[in-house]
């Protein structure tokens, strides 16, 4: 069984009992963290429990391919269901997980932790076809969704934000669903939590002060350098994420909102503004350390090249997720494709 959109936070919530298996897999290691742990929680409180937790490898059931059945079958001496966790999941191991959903044994929940699993995946198309399994994706957070993570995680700090506050969050996080948690900890503390005095609406002065020497601005780096037709600087930038671990997939999606951003201020230069008025209509507004860099990009991209930038873009991601070509090779072609879209010179305009 495949869960996605709402549905997944509804079997987070409650599982249905007819699942012995759960397998969480995507590019976001953080949301897959959170999301094995919410689980392992969800029947056992004490993550650290070695009587009703079992943590097992790849290697261990190489040696030994029962031991699966086997660690979902054992009784905890203490009572209580069992949960087992298999990390570092992939199809290597989709024989031994087809045998134990053939015939589970137990009552334990059995969670497979793996990382980027394409369409192709036989260990994924085995679970999404199981009636007595889940396979939950773990994409990046972005739009709305992310948004309701900022709030959420605001609000269980006793904060709220400005609505452009928001938006800026939402434009510099996203990456990584544990990153943004500890940014948004770390911008609780800012605010002052705790503190009888302390303020409990967060402006974008706040966000911007707090959040802005994050890794979000090695993806601005990039995202300028790209835009404004440096090929040294972006493929600097992209080399540089590429090895701090950033999915290819969300910097094609940084570079997208991006492109998005200039397609808006090009359509309001189109309708007569001036570059600055054009600046002015985005929400947020450009950080002015960016502004006058994006003032010289929506000159220098016309608004039919920003869109065959952002079909270029999309091309790209679905081609990362579903040819097999290697992700980051897709990206960085895509990415120097543009770098060099952006040193044309632009027709005059009338």
């Amino acid at each position: 069984m495949k869960l996605t959109g709402n549905r997944i936070e509804g079997f987070i919530k409650a599982p249905d009992a007819a699942i012995h298996l759960v397998l969480i897999y995507g590019p976001d290691t953080g949301l897959i963290k959170e999301r094995l742990d919410r689980l392992t929680r969800g029947i056992c409180p004490d993550l650290g429990d070695p009587f009703r937790i079992a943590d097992l490898t790849v290697a261990s059931l190489k040696d030994d391919p029962a031991r699966l059945t086997d660690e979902a079958a054992a009784i905890s001496m203490i009572g209580g269901r069992r949960v087992v966790r298999l990390h570092d999941a992939g199809d290597g191991i989709a024989s031994v997980v087809q045998s134990f959903l053939e015939h589970p044994q137990g009552d334990a929940l059995v969670l497979l932790e793996a990382g980027e699993l394409g369409p192709r995946s036989t260990l994924r198309k085995l679970v999404e076809g199981a009636s007595n399994a889940a396979a939950l994706p773990c994409y990046a957070d972005e739009g709305g969704g992310l948004e309701a993570v900022i709030i959420e995680s605001l609000r269980a700090n006793g904060l709220s934000a400005e609505p452009d506050a928001i938006a800026w969050l939402a434009e510099h996080l996203g990456g990584d669903r544990l990153l943004t948690r500890s940014e948004l900890e770390k911008l609780a503390l800012y605010m002052g939590t705790g503190r009888p005095d302390a303020e409990t609406r967060v402006h974008l002065a706040d966000a911007v002060a707090c959040i802005g020497d994050t890794a979000a601005l090695s993806l601005d780096d990039l995202v300028m350098a790209c835009a404004g037709g440096s090929h040294a600087m972006a493929q600097r930038s992209l080399d540089r994420l590429f090895r701090e671990g950033i999915p290819p997939v969300v910097v094609l999606r940084s570079l997208q909102r991006h492109f998005l951003r200039l397609h808006l201020a090009a359509g309001a230069m189109a309708s007569g503004k001036s570059p600055e008025q054009a600046l002015a209509t985005l929400k947020p507004p450009p950080h002015f350390r960016v502004a006058d860099q994006m003032r010289g990009q929506i000159v220098r991209w016309p608004l039919e090249r920003i869109s065959t930038a952002l079909d270029l873009l999309l091309t790209a991601e679905l081609d990362c997720k579903t040819t097999g070509m290697p992700a980051e090779e897709i990206c960085s072609r895509t990415v120097m494709q543009l770098a060099h879209a952006a040193g044309r010179k632009t027709p005059n305009r009338r």
